[in-house]
Protein backbone atom coordinates (compact mmCIF):
# COMPACT_ATOMS: atom_id res chain seq x y z
CA UNK A 1 0.00 0.00 0.00
CA UNK A 2 2.83 2.35 0.95
CA UNK A 3 4.69 1.52 -2.28
CA UNK A 4 1.53 2.25 -4.29
CA UNK A 5 1.17 5.66 -2.64
CA UNK A 6 4.80 6.44 -3.43
CA UNK A 7 4.25 5.55 -7.08
CA UNK A 8 1.10 7.65 -7.29
CA UNK A 9 2.81 10.65 -5.64
CA UNK A 10 5.75 10.41 -8.03
CA UNK A 11 3.39 10.31 -11.01
CA UNK A 12 1.55 13.38 -9.76
CA UNK A 13 4.85 15.25 -9.29
CA UNK A 14 6.04 14.35 -12.81
CA UNK A 15 2.74 15.43 -14.36
CA UNK A 16 2.78 18.64 -12.33
CA UNK A 17 6.32 19.49 -13.41
CA UNK A 18 5.45 18.78 -17.06
CA UNK A 19 2.39 21.01 -16.91
CA UNK A 20 4.40 23.74 -15.20
CA UNK A 21 7.13 23.58 -17.84
CA UNK A 22 4.57 23.70 -20.65
CA UNK A 23 2.78 26.60 -19.03
CA UNK A 24 6.04 28.50 -18.68
CA UNK A 25 6.94 27.85 -22.30
CA UNK A 26 3.54 29.06 -23.50
CA UNK A 27 3.09 31.95 -21.04
CA UNK A 28 1.60 34.97 -22.68
CA UNK A 29 3.72 37.87 -23.83
CA UNK A 30 2.90 41.33 -22.47
CA UNK A 31 2.90 44.76 -24.09
CA UNK A 32 6.07 45.49 -22.10
CA UNK A 33 7.77 42.57 -23.83
CA UNK A 34 6.79 43.95 -27.24
CA UNK A 35 8.07 47.38 -26.22
CA UNK A 36 11.42 45.82 -25.35
CA UNK A 37 11.49 44.22 -28.80
CA UNK A 38 10.87 47.63 -30.37
CA UNK A 39 13.65 49.19 -28.31
CA UNK A 40 16.03 46.36 -29.24
CA UNK A 41 15.19 46.79 -32.92
CA UNK A 42 15.87 50.52 -32.58
CA UNK A 43 19.26 49.85 -31.00
CA UNK A 44 19.97 47.32 -33.76
CA UNK A 45 19.42 50.13 -36.26
CA UNK A 46 22.05 52.18 -34.44
CA UNK A 47 24.47 49.23 -34.55
CA UNK A 48 23.94 48.85 -38.30
CA UNK A 49 24.46 52.59 -38.81
CA UNK A 50 27.75 52.35 -36.93
CA UNK A 51 28.77 49.41 -39.08
CA UNK A 52 27.95 51.32 -42.27
CA UNK A 53 30.86 53.68 -41.72
CA UNK A 54 33.22 50.71 -41.59
CA UNK A 55 31.71 48.19 -43.98
CA UNK A 56 28.87 49.49 -46.15
CA UNK A 57 28.30 46.20 -48.01
CA UNK A 58 27.95 44.24 -44.79
CA UNK A 59 25.64 46.91 -43.37
CA UNK A 60 23.36 46.62 -46.42
CA UNK A 61 23.01 42.88 -45.78
CA UNK A 62 22.15 43.36 -42.12
CA UNK A 63 19.79 46.24 -42.91
CA UNK A 64 17.72 43.93 -45.12
CA UNK A 65 17.46 41.48 -42.22
CA UNK A 66 16.59 44.27 -39.80
CA UNK A 67 13.78 45.52 -42.05
CA UNK A 68 12.23 42.03 -41.95
CA UNK A 69 12.66 41.85 -38.19
CA UNK A 70 10.89 45.19 -37.74
CA UNK A 71 7.97 43.83 -39.75
CA UNK A 72 7.95 40.74 -37.51
CA UNK A 73 7.82 42.95 -34.41
CA UNK A 74 4.87 44.86 -35.85
CA UNK A 75 3.14 41.56 -36.66
CA UNK A 76 3.58 40.37 -33.06
CA UNK A 77 2.33 43.67 -31.72
CA UNK A 78 -0.82 43.58 -33.85
CA UNK A 79 -1.43 39.89 -33.10
CA UNK A 80 -1.13 40.51 -29.35
CA UNK A 81 -3.58 43.39 -29.56
CA UNK A 82 -6.14 41.43 -31.56
CA UNK A 83 -5.91 38.04 -29.87
CA UNK A 84 -4.96 39.30 -26.39
CA UNK A 85 -2.36 36.54 -26.10
CA UNK A 86 0.90 35.50 -27.68
CA UNK A 87 2.97 32.41 -26.84
CA UNK A 88 6.46 33.15 -25.63
CA UNK A 89 8.12 30.96 -28.23
CA UNK A 90 7.05 33.36 -31.00
CA UNK A 91 8.36 36.31 -29.03
CA UNK A 92 11.61 34.57 -28.12
CA UNK A 93 12.37 33.64 -31.73
CA UNK A 94 12.21 37.27 -32.89
CA UNK A 95 14.07 38.49 -29.79
CA UNK A 96 16.94 36.06 -30.37
CA UNK A 97 17.19 37.01 -34.05
CA UNK A 98 17.48 40.69 -33.14
CA UNK A 99 20.19 39.97 -30.57
CA UNK A 100 22.03 37.80 -33.09
CA UNK A 101 21.92 40.60 -35.66
CA UNK A 102 23.24 43.11 -33.11
CA UNK A 103 26.08 40.76 -32.21
CA UNK A 104 27.06 40.40 -35.86
CA UNK A 105 26.87 44.17 -36.44
CA UNK A 106 29.04 44.93 -33.44
CA UNK A 107 31.38 42.03 -34.20
CA UNK A 108 32.51 43.65 -37.43
CA UNK A 109 34.35 46.22 -35.35
CA UNK A 110 37.26 43.82 -35.27
CA UNK A 111 38.13 44.59 -38.90
CA UNK A 112 38.81 48.28 -38.20
CA UNK A 113 42.48 49.24 -38.19
CA UNK A 114 43.60 51.18 -35.15
CA UNK A 115 44.75 54.74 -35.86
CA UNK A 116 48.49 55.39 -35.64
CA UNK A 117 49.84 56.47 -32.27
CA UNK A 118 50.93 60.12 -31.92
CA UNK A 119 54.61 60.82 -32.26
CA UNK A 120 56.52 60.73 -29.00
CA UNK A 121 57.96 64.24 -29.01
CA UNK A 122 57.82 64.87 -25.30
CA UNK A 123 55.18 65.15 -22.64
CA UNK A 124 54.08 68.71 -23.44
CA UNK A 125 53.73 68.15 -27.19
CA UNK A 126 51.77 64.92 -26.63
CA UNK A 127 49.36 66.70 -24.29
CA UNK A 128 48.86 69.49 -26.80
CA UNK A 129 48.11 67.02 -29.58
CA UNK A 130 45.56 65.24 -27.42
CA UNK A 131 43.87 68.52 -26.55
CA UNK A 132 43.81 69.62 -30.18
CA UNK A 133 42.05 66.43 -31.23
CA UNK A 134 39.54 66.37 -28.38
CA UNK A 135 35.90 66.90 -29.36
CA UNK A 136 34.04 70.04 -28.43
CA UNK A 137 30.32 70.48 -27.85
CA UNK A 138 28.38 72.44 -30.46
CA UNK A 139 25.04 73.76 -29.25
CA UNK A 140 21.87 73.95 -31.33
CA UNK A 141 19.61 76.52 -29.72
CA UNK A 142 16.18 75.80 -28.30
CA UNK A 143 13.46 76.83 -30.73
CA UNK A 144 15.34 75.51 -33.77
CA UNK A 145 13.06 73.57 -36.10
CA UNK A 146 14.11 70.53 -38.08
CA UNK A 147 12.15 68.46 -40.61
CA UNK A 148 12.18 64.69 -40.14
CA UNK A 149 10.63 61.93 -42.22
CA UNK A 150 8.69 59.05 -40.66
CA UNK A 151 10.31 55.66 -41.22
CA UNK A 152 7.00 53.88 -40.49
CA UNK A 153 3.28 54.58 -40.04
CA UNK A 154 1.67 56.31 -37.07
CA UNK A 155 -2.03 55.75 -36.47
CA UNK A 156 -4.12 56.68 -33.44
CA UNK A 157 -6.18 53.49 -33.83
CA UNK A 158 -3.10 51.28 -33.44
CA UNK A 159 -0.61 53.27 -31.37
CA UNK A 160 -0.14 52.72 -27.66
CA UNK A 161 1.29 55.08 -25.06
CA UNK A 162 5.10 54.72 -24.82
CA UNK A 163 5.38 53.25 -28.33
CA UNK A 164 8.68 54.26 -29.91
CA UNK A 165 9.11 55.18 -33.56
CA UNK A 166 11.92 56.39 -35.78
CA UNK A 167 12.38 59.35 -38.11
CA UNK A 168 15.32 60.61 -40.16
CA UNK A 169 16.44 64.21 -40.53
CA UNK A 170 16.08 65.64 -44.03
CA UNK A 171 18.78 68.31 -44.14
CA UNK A 172 22.03 69.08 -42.35
CA UNK A 173 21.84 71.17 -39.20
CA UNK A 174 24.76 73.58 -39.15
CA UNK A 175 26.35 75.62 -36.39
CA UNK A 176 28.67 78.44 -37.49
CA UNK A 177 28.77 76.94 -40.96
CA UNK A 178 29.78 73.49 -39.76
CA UNK A 179 27.46 70.45 -40.13
CA UNK A 180 26.61 69.23 -36.63
CA UNK A 181 23.66 66.92 -37.32
CA UNK A 182 23.98 65.44 -40.82
CA UNK A 183 20.96 64.60 -42.95
CA UNK A 184 19.81 61.04 -42.33
CA UNK A 185 20.44 61.11 -38.58
CA UNK A 186 17.89 59.01 -36.66
CA UNK A 187 15.61 60.94 -34.29
CA UNK A 188 13.48 58.81 -31.97
CA UNK A 189 9.92 59.72 -31.08
CA UNK A 190 7.64 58.48 -28.31
CA UNK A 191 3.84 58.33 -28.19
CA UNK A 192 2.91 60.17 -24.98
CA UNK A 193 -0.89 59.99 -25.27
CA UNK A 194 -3.48 58.65 -27.69
CA UNK A 195 -7.25 58.90 -28.10
CA UNK A 196 -8.59 56.70 -30.91
CA UNK A 197 -11.77 57.63 -32.72
CA UNK A 198 -14.98 56.10 -31.35
CA UNK A 199 -18.70 56.54 -31.92
CA UNK A 200 -18.82 59.07 -29.10
CA UNK A 201 -15.40 60.62 -29.71
CA UNK A 202 -15.04 61.53 -33.36
CA UNK A 203 -11.92 63.62 -32.81
CA UNK A 204 -8.98 61.26 -32.56
CA UNK A 205 -5.81 62.64 -31.01
CA UNK A 206 -2.20 61.52 -30.94
CA UNK A 207 0.52 63.28 -28.97
CA UNK A 208 4.16 62.53 -29.66
CA UNK A 209 7.44 63.91 -28.45
CA UNK A 210 11.07 63.31 -29.36
CA UNK A 211 13.57 62.19 -26.74
CA UNK A 212 16.83 61.25 -28.46
CA UNK A 213 18.87 61.62 -31.64
CA UNK A 214 21.72 59.47 -32.92
CA UNK A 215 24.65 61.29 -34.52
CA UNK A 216 27.82 59.52 -35.55
CA UNK A 217 26.79 56.39 -33.68
CA UNK A 218 26.32 58.28 -30.41
CA UNK A 219 22.92 58.78 -28.77
CA UNK A 220 22.11 62.24 -27.39
CA UNK A 221 19.07 63.02 -25.21
CA UNK A 222 16.81 65.78 -26.47
CA UNK A 223 13.33 67.26 -26.10
CA UNK A 224 11.32 68.09 -29.20
CA UNK A 225 7.70 68.88 -30.06
CA UNK A 226 5.84 68.54 -33.36
CA UNK A 227 4.67 71.85 -34.85
CA UNK A 228 3.55 70.77 -38.32
CA UNK A 229 2.74 67.62 -40.33
CA UNK A 230 3.53 67.72 -44.03
CA UNK A 231 2.64 65.32 -46.81
CA UNK A 232 5.58 64.17 -48.90
CA UNK A 233 5.51 63.36 -52.60
CA UNK A 234 7.06 59.97 -51.96
CA UNK A 235 10.43 58.38 -51.47
CA UNK A 236 10.71 57.13 -55.06
CA UNK A 237 11.80 53.61 -54.22
CA UNK A 238 14.49 54.69 -51.80
CA UNK A 239 12.78 53.50 -48.60
CA UNK A 240 15.68 51.30 -47.52
CA UNK A 241 18.24 54.01 -48.07
CA UNK A 242 16.18 56.60 -46.23
CA UNK A 243 15.76 54.28 -43.25
CA UNK A 244 19.53 53.97 -42.87
CA UNK A 245 20.37 57.54 -43.75
CA UNK A 246 22.41 56.48 -46.79
CA UNK A 247 22.29 58.72 -49.83
CA UNK A 248 20.23 61.44 -48.20
CA UNK A 249 20.98 64.77 -49.84
CA UNK A 250 21.40 68.08 -48.07
CA UNK A 251 18.30 69.57 -49.69
CA UNK A 252 14.72 68.37 -49.89
CA UNK A 253 14.07 66.98 -53.35
CA UNK A 254 15.91 64.48 -55.52
CA UNK A 255 15.46 60.97 -54.20
CA UNK A 256 13.45 62.26 -51.25
CA UNK A 257 10.72 63.88 -53.29
CA UNK A 258 9.29 67.28 -52.45
CA UNK A 259 6.42 68.49 -50.31
CA UNK A 260 2.79 68.47 -51.32
CA UNK A 261 1.74 70.60 -48.38
CA UNK A 262 0.14 70.26 -44.97
CA UNK A 263 -1.49 66.88 -44.41
CA UNK A 264 -5.24 67.10 -45.03
CA UNK A 265 -7.48 66.48 -42.04
CA UNK A 266 -4.68 67.06 -39.53
CA UNK A 267 -4.43 69.85 -36.97
CA UNK A 268 -1.46 70.38 -34.65
CA UNK A 269 -2.33 71.75 -31.22
CA UNK A 270 -0.43 72.78 -28.12
CA UNK A 271 2.20 70.39 -26.83
CA UNK A 272 2.48 68.57 -30.14
CA UNK A 273 -1.02 67.05 -30.05
CA UNK A 274 -2.05 65.90 -33.53
CA UNK A 275 -5.83 65.88 -33.99
CA UNK A 276 -7.95 64.51 -36.83
CA UNK A 277 -10.53 67.00 -38.05
CA UNK A 278 -12.73 64.71 -40.16
CA UNK A 279 -13.93 62.14 -37.62
CA UNK A 280 -11.27 59.63 -38.58
CA UNK A 281 -8.14 58.28 -36.96
CA UNK A 282 -4.98 60.35 -36.98
CA UNK A 283 -3.07 58.63 -39.76
CA UNK A 284 0.49 59.60 -40.61
CA UNK A 285 1.77 57.31 -43.37
CA UNK A 286 5.39 56.32 -43.86
CA UNK A 287 7.23 59.14 -45.60
CA UNK A 288 5.22 61.91 -43.91
CA UNK A 289 7.32 64.83 -42.74
CA UNK A 290 7.06 66.22 -39.22
CA UNK A 291 8.47 69.60 -38.32
CA UNK A 292 10.04 69.30 -34.87
CA UNK A 293 10.90 72.22 -32.60
CA UNK A 294 13.69 71.74 -30.06
CA UNK A 295 12.31 72.50 -26.61
CA UNK A 296 15.77 72.67 -25.02
CA UNK A 297 19.30 73.26 -26.33
CA UNK A 298 20.89 70.24 -28.00
CA UNK A 299 24.62 69.74 -27.57
CA UNK A 300 26.48 67.52 -30.05
CA UNK A 301 30.17 66.61 -29.87
CA UNK A 302 32.21 67.56 -32.93
CA UNK A 303 35.91 67.33 -33.72
CA UNK A 304 37.98 70.44 -33.23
Amino acid sequence: MFRLCQTTLASVLIIGLSVSAAAQQNSSVTQSDIQRLQDNAFQAGTDVSDLRRRNAARADELQAELDELREDVIYLKVKLRREQSLVRSEYAEVRDRIEDLRTRARGDEGIVLAPPLPAQTGGHAEANATTAGAPVAAEIQAGTEVDVRLSGNLNSGEAQVEDRFETTTLIDLNVSGRPVVPAGSVMRGVVTSVEPATRTNRTARLTVSFDQITVGGRVYPMRGTVTQAIEGEGIKGETGRIATGAGVGAIIGGILGGFKGTLAGILIGAGGTIAATEGREVDLPQGSVLRVRLDSPLQIDIAR
